[in-house]
């Protein structure tokens, strides 16, 4: 049995492996974590990312690559948005 993907805003969570399954999980991250026309700079995504993945089985760089991926999270020069 696989352990519960927790989404509450802080702590930790697990990304499933399946995109289907991920894309919700990653989507309810980036509209709680990130504001739509604000511009940030790397160390403030990472940050923001940091809270949800302390003490987790996922680390907030592959987080902000799979927000990249999806096209939840654009980046140019250093600088994260949302589209």
């Amino acid at each position: 049995m696989k352990a519960p993907i927790r989404v509450s805003g802080s702590g930790a969570f697990i990304l499933p492996a399946r995109k289907g399954r991920r894309l919700p999980v990653l989507e309810h991250v980036v509209e709680r974590s990130l504001e739509t026309g604000r511009v940030y700079g790397e160390r403030e995504v990472d940050d923001r990312l940091r809270t949800w993945c302390e003490g987790g089985g996922t680390d907030h760089v592959t987080v902000r690559r799979y927000l990249i991926d999806e096209c939840l999270l654009r980046r140019e020069d250093g600088r994260y948005w949302r589209p």
